[in-house]
């Protein structure tokens, strides 16, 4: 049976419907890096997303071709992911997309090297007759985070949002987004296939601890 980091790793990717404190380790993505607004018909999102599944899919069946991966086992493609900002912002304005900047993600399997992942971007340049050379090889200490499962619209998760940050402070933790740390979602649900009602998306906010001035 495929390994399925979903499944494995479910203190990552199925928290439960109320906020958690989670340490996130270092991991390796497939990354773009972009702008906008993700639902512009062939925007730079729409785009990114199909340079991200070309190489993940390239890595996932080098199994069947000329180049055998060292410590390949088989594996269920992760769940898309994405950071996302607005400059100036502490957080984010739904109400505003075409301001965001983000970085858009596929995991990586801890075996894939980075040779492997640009002999990945390259096959799948090739195959495809497409340009990839916005994918990079992007390694991400998440570390200490409050997050939460959100079901439903993503224009909703700001009450969500609301709940993570009050029970972060309740835990004596404060909220840390910087030019390093993001707001973090990662998509379980196919939006194109699932109900909006539906929709299961892990929101990640990175925090620290709480520090009292003038001790």
């Amino acid at each position: 049976m495929a390994f399925d980091y979903k499944k494995e790793y479910k203190e990552f990717y199925m928290p439960p419907k109320k906020p958690t404190i989670v340490t996130v380790p270092p991991m390796n993505y497939i990354a773009v890096r972009g702008c906008g607004d993700p639902n512009a018909e062939n925007g730079e999102y729409k785009q990114a997303i199909e340079l991200l599944y070309g190489v993940a899919y390239t890595i996932k069946m080098s199994k069947k071709g000329s180049r055998q991966i060292e410590g390949y086992f088989d594996y269920v493609v992760p769940p898309l992911e994405g950071f996302w900002w607005q400059d100036g912002i502490e957080g984010v304005d739904y109400t505003h997309k075409e301001n965001f900047q983000w970085i858009s993600l596929i995991r990586l399997p801890d075996f894939v090297t980075k040779d492997d992942f640009e002999w990945a971007a390259a096959e799948a340049a090739r195959k495809k007759k497409n340009d990839f050379s916005k994918v990079e090889f992007l390694t991400y200490d998440e570390g200490l985070c409050v997050q939460c499962m959100h079901i439903g619209s993503y224009d909703d998760e700001p009450e969500t949002v609301r709940l993570m940050h009050e029970f972060m402070i309740n835990s004596g933790y404060c909220l840390d987004i910087s030019e390093k740390r993001f707001h973090h979602e990662i998509y379980l649900s196919d939006a194109r296939k699932v109900a909006t009602e539906k929709l299961k998306t892990v929101i990640r906010h990175p925090i620290a601890v709480q520090t009292t001035e003038g001790k």
